[in-house]
């Protein structure tokens, strides 16, 4: 799966996007926030607050419930507000 950051996702984890194989148990989008979470201590940090993070897959913005497969690519990024 493609993975690209946005903002201040991506300073906080240090890239603006990977390539990851996606696990046999990882389902969804919140299965997918848990896998990254347990990288190491940068991704737990990055993606803690949930209600902070929005999730696009392929170019579509979705829940956490949201079924996700290898050849998706996502995107994770902070709420974008406008004025």
């Amino acid at each position: 799966m493609q993975l690209i950051y946005f903002a201040w996702v991506k300073e906080r984890i240090g890239k603006s996007e990977e390539v990851l194989h996606l696990p046999d148990h990882v389902g969804t989008v919140a299965e997918l926030l848990d896998y990254l979470s347990g990288i190491n201590e940068i991704y737990a940090h990055a993606l803690s607050n949930r209600a902070m993070l929005r999730v696009a897959v392929n170019q579509t913005h979705v829940g956490l419930d949201h079924a996700v497969k290898d050849t998706d690519e996502i995107a994770i990024f902070p709420p974008v507000t406008g004025g």
